[in-house]
């Protein structure tokens, strides 16, 4: 019998949310929060089997909290639950680490079935992501395969875009300048062929560099 664990900043929709999947019977709620601030903590404490994770969500992104929570419990599925369906969030959110997307328009019980299915090792999406996905695959596949020459602090920052982090997080996290940084993700974009970070990202997954 699965666990789960909800990030919902929108207390209604939480609220919602934890009375579903309370009244399942094949399914056990661990807990609910607001944000993923502490999410490390959490899992530590929990180690849920799946974890239903928003994305814009005060703090942190959800996008972002993905991976601590991966680091922390790498066995656990993460599903997203988002209205976002834009290509950067999904490609970022794969990248991070999560299992499975669906929007926030799917059904209760299409929800339910997902967090089952992400359970037993499935891979659930919404079929517009699923589609954008598999689009983004079949380009990959339609294409010779590149090679790209990334330094390893070059490595470092593009992993930090698919994780969402910003400017200032990266300098931050890196010890260098904002300009430094700046002149890095120039780089990046140079040797990837690529004009943004939405670029940089997807075709990093594309590339499976990470």
């Amino acid at each position: 019998m699965p666990t789960l664990v909800i990030y919902e900043d929108n207390e209604k929709l939480r609220k919602t949310l934890g009375l579903l999947f309370s009244g399942m019977q094949d399914i056990v709620l661990l807990d609910s929060f607001s944000n993923c601030l502490n999410v490390a903590k959490q899992m530590k404490e929990l180690q849920p089997d799946v974890a239903l994770m928003d994305i814009d969500m005060p703090g942190m992104s959800g996008i972002e909290g993905v991976g601590l929570l991966k680091e922390q419990s790498p066995d656990t599925k993460v599903l997203m639950h988002t209205i976002f369906d834009d290509d950067d969030k999904i490609f970022r959110s794969l990248a991070a680490g999560a299992d499975g997307y669906i929007l926030k328009s799917a059904s209760p019980m299409d929800l339910y079935h997902a967090v089952c299915d992400v359970s037993s090792g499935g891979v659930p999406m919404s079929p517009g992501v699923a589609r954008k996905v598999l689009a983004s695959f079949k380009e990959t596949n339609g294409t010779k395969k590149e090679f790209v020459e990334l330094t390893s602090r070059e490595m470092e920052i593009l992993h930090m875009l698919t994780k969402g982090y910003t400017y200032k997080r990266i300098s931050s996290d890196c010890s260098i300048t904002i300009d430094t940084t700046r002149t890095h993700i120039k780089n990046i974009y140079a040797k990837l062929h690529v004009n943004c970070s939405t670029e940089a990202v997807a075709k990093a997954v594309r590339m499976k560099l990470f």
